[in-house]
């Protein structure tokens, strides 16, 4: 028993798990896109708002209303932090959450199918205290809207 428990750790050490999920992906039973080999690396690389809406494709971002953040106003451990994002803007297509004092600002970025409810919830590790902002993108044109969250124990190595 020993030796077959072993002999399963070393398979998912050295990426057993991996040629599971691909071969059950070849055999049609999960889907190619449960693997998200598309993420935008450079969206998620960028340092601050302007960059990642750049990085998005756009060129600038307008503030809106009708976009709601339900998160803590203070928020006691910043290694989950939970946010919500809703947005009243028509046809919206996508939902980039960012936290501006993290390393890398964006924390998750949302496609929305044409004809559903743009409402997405997450949970994201903040570091300190800092601006949460949520980007929609409808109609080609990108909009923001803003939320302070205040960390009373950082989430990111502190």
């Amino acid at each position: 028993m020993q030796r077959i428990n072993a002999g399963r750790r070393a398979a998912v050490k050295s990426g057993g798990a991996l040629a599971i999920i691909a071969a059950a992906v070849s055999a049609g039973i999960l889907p190619a896109s449960a693997f998200a080999a598309d993420w935008n690396k450079v969206a998620f690389d960028a340092k601050n708002l302007n960059d990642v809406v750049k990085a998005l494709g756009g060129s600038g971002v307008e503030k809106s209303n009708d976009i709601a953040i339900t998160a803590p106003d203070i928020a006691e451990n910043g290694a989950v932090v939970p946010i919500a994002v809703a947005s009243k803007i028509a046809n919206t297509q996508s939902i980039a959450i960012l936290v501006e004092k993290n390393p890398a600002a964006l924390a998750a970025q949302f496609d929305i199918p044409a004809g559903t409810e743009a409402n997405v919830g997450t949970r994201v590790k903040m570091g300190q205290s800092s601006n949460i902002h949520a980007v929609i993108k409808a109609g080609g044109k990108y909009y923001v809207a803003t939320k302070e969250v205040k960390v009373t124990l950082g989430g990111c190595g502190g």
